[in-house]
């Protein structure tokens, strides 16, 4: 399955970078032509983890030529209501996740994830990473 567009999850990044493996080089040729999102959340949760410049560069400009799903003041009152919800029918978690979820779906992307959390919101699509 090759969605059109897949906001990749930090984890993803994380995974990919303890294997050795360059997430620029992997994501972009596993989905060449496919719109690769991002959102701020997802972004700053890998780069502030990079110890090294060179790297840090790297993954910084891939960001930049993601797609990005902003977070402005009618996104975040889509975060707060789908928190609210979800917390009302027992599934509390982590805001972040609920962040990125609600970019994903603002932005009609798929998230490229392995978090269990992301599986329990309503009506987003996940993909699983498998390399």
């Amino acid at each position: 399955m090759n969605p059109e567009s897949i906001l990749v999850d930090s984890n993803v990044f994380i995974d990919l970078m303890r294997k050795g493996l360059d997430p620029t080089r992997v994501l972009l040729n596993r989905y060449e032509g496919t719109d690769l999102v991002t959102c701020g959340v997802v972004k700053a949760e890998v780069l502030r983890g990079i110890k090294g410049m060179k790297a840090r560069t790297s993954l910084e400009n891939f960001f930049n030529i993601m797609r990005f799903s902003d977070l402005g003041c009618a996104a975040w009152d889509d975060i707060w209501e789908l928190a609210w919800r979800l917390d009302r029918e027992g599934k509390v978690l982590p805001l972040t996740d609920i962040a990125i979820a609600s970019c994903a779906l603002r932005a009609g992307a798929w998230v490229m994830t392995s978090d269990a959390h992301f599986f329990r919101i309503p009506d987003l699509k996940i993909l699983r990473p498998d390399f």
